[in-house]
């Protein structure tokens, strides 16, 4: 069986295992964070209990309470929440590295940001992950973490570096990646390196009939918090490959900051609400920000097609056998593509007809092909343009 075809499979069941299980681990991290934000003070007056809360949900009654360090007694039965994050981290990081290194001259690599190897890249992509927690773990563990207005500032400072950083070292499609790899890397490191390890210190501590260490409680809180922060601008990362016109922009590390921006506003304005309050001004600034992407991104004006003449079909197919059919074909021939890219196939006058407005987008914008790796020139982007102004003739 065709090693592409298995490759194509992989990428479609591996991808929906991260979905799955991102949809759980994101799913667990709201809900945790929402209850504890949400506890009453106790009723019984237990000095060991910080809070308590009454729910209703799927026709019964629910009553959790929170220990401030630990209940008196260590239950039979513990419920741990840890492999949410593990595999949403190995299908992610097994896509990105089916994916991006993979075929990393075609995703990772952009000549015209930076002319590497392949395999250049894809060591400076894993020196980069492993490197972006590790300096992340030595902030939080710093004085720096003791105030958290100094720690965000820092927090957010490793962010715009990573952005800039990646943006000059890769394509646009792979950088954005990239960060979204380093941040959910992050994340799951804290689950692995940080929470796990200090709840199993507290279980040992009761075990063997000592009082835990509150320290434990207060890191894996605060890990939790920058998760639960950074899960939107993640889900954003995870899904930008789709929408060249973000990761294409010249100033592509300023949008990715831009969009992290949103989506840390948005989770705010979740949390405040959860407090009971109503800072509208969170989600008011959020769509600030998204409209004033979308001005920036707005498409460049058409060049001037005045007297130019409108090539015909025969001229249109030529020039996207050159650059497009590589990827857009019923049998791709470019190195890791296995299915035409959203079913999208330019090769008969018939499909050029039928995605020609889609095309113009992407032409117009230079979007595609991906770095220009086939070298379209200015001249033959005019004439598909040209042509698709004309009502994309048939002949």
């Amino acid at each position: 069986m065709d090693l592409a075809y298995l490759a194509e499979w992989a990428n479609l069941l591996i991808r929906w295992l991260h979905l799955v299980a991102g949809i759980a681990w994101i799913g667990t991290s709201f809900y945790f964070i929402g209850l504890d934000n949400q506890l009453d003070p106790p009723r019984d007056g237990n000095p060991r209990v910080t809070g308590e809360q009454w729910s209703i949900h799927g026709g019964g009654f629910y009553h959790k309470q929170k220990y401030a360090v630990a209940p008196e007694r260590l239950p039979e039965k513990l419920h741990w929440f840890k492999w949410e994050a593990y595999w949403t981290w190995i299908s992610g990081f097994s896509l990105f590295v089916l994916i991006y290194w993979g075929s990393a001259s075609t995703y990772l690599v952009d000549p015209q940001v930076l002319d590497m190897a392949p395999w250049v890249a894809v060591l400076v992509s894993a020196a980069m992950l492993a490197g972006g927690w590790v300096v992340y773990d030595l902030i939080c563990r710093s004085t720096w973490a003791e105030d958290e207005t100094k720690l965000s500032i820092a927090m957010v400072g490793l962010l715009v570096v990573a952005a800039f950083v990646a943006c000059h070292l890769f394509s646009g499609r792979g950088a954005f990646l990239q960060v979204g790899a380093m941040t959910g890397t992050i994340m799951v490191a804290n689950v692995a390196m940080v929470i796990m390890p200090g709840q199993k210190k507290m279980v040992a501590a009761m075990q063997a009939g000592q009082e835990p260490d509150p320290k434990y409680g207060r890191w894996g809180k605060q890990r939790s918090v920058h998760n639960t922060y950074l899960t939107l601008p993640v889900l954003f990362l995870m899904i930008s490959p789709h929408y060249p016109m973000t990761w294409s922009h010249p100033f592509n590390w300023v949008i990715l900051l831009a969009v992290a921006l949103a989506g840390a506003l948005v989770r705010q304005y979740f949390v405040s609400r959860q407090f009971g309050r109503n800072p509208i001004i969170l989600p008011a600034a959020a769509t600030a920000v998204v409209v004033g992407l979308m001005v920036v991104l707005r498409p460049a004006p058409a060049p001037s097609l005045a007297g130019v003449e409108v090539p015909t079909m025969a001229e249109v197919q030529a020039i996207s056998a050159n650059h497009c059919a590589g990827c857009h074909a019923a049998r791709p021939t470019f190195e890791g593509i296995a299915v035409a890219p959203k079913g999208v196939m330019l090769e008969t006058p018939q499909q050029l007809r039928r995605w020609a407005q889609a095309m113009r987008q992407q032409v117009q914008t230079e979007a595609m092909p991906p770095g220009n790796l086939t070298e379209m020139t200015a001249e033959e982007r005019t004439k598909i343009l040209a042509w698709i102004a004309a009502g994309a003739p048939a002949q």
